[in-house]
């Protein structure tokens, strides 16, 4: 019988953020075009989301590469989803006109146990993390977890 695992023993998202290498952050202006959101999509090395931010790296929103796949591919999508939305998102022109509105995010202060609840239960594979003004600072990927994971753990599993 294994030990139920531990509240805080990850401590909080600053602390995880502050462990990793820093990498660019995939974010897009909301205003971007179309072919920006896709050019930003090709050059970002490890993120399937692209933080929707305002002129002060607030984010307003998410893009998610299957939603970007959807826009662009709609002709391909099976003929029983709502026609409205394919409209809607054919005629899409900005990153603000793809994104999700009301993304999934985090907090620097959080735990990450916390956080990673949340992440499961939304099945969301990573997030972005904001300062209390509501900039984006980092994001954090499932990987990002398992790897701290892994370091608490060593080879017991």
């Amino acid at each position: 019988m294994s030990a139920s695992p531990q509240k805080n023993s990850y401590g909080t998202i600053e602390e995880i953020i502050g462990q990793q290498p820093e990498r660019p952050l995939p974010l897009i202006n909301a205003t971007s075009s179309v072919a920006e959101v896709i050019d930003a999509f090709i050059t970002s090395c490890h993120s399937r989301l692209l933080y929707v931010v305002d002129d002060q790296n607030k984010l307003q929103g998410v893009i998610s590469l299957g939603h970007l796949a959807r826009h662009i591919f709609f002709h391909y999508h099976d003929h029983h989803v709502d026609t409205r939305h394919l409209i809607s998102m054919a005629v899409s022109e900005t990153a603000g006109d793809l994104m999700q509105r009301k993304p999934l995010y985090a907090e620097l202060a959080e735990n990450v146990e916390d956080v990673l609840q949340r992440m499961i239960s939304h099945n969301v594979k990573e997030i972005p993390i904001v300062d209390t003004d509501h900039k984006v600072k980092a994001d954090l990927t499932m990987v990002d977890i398992l790897k701290q994971h892994k370091a608490r753990k060593g080879s017991e599993f």
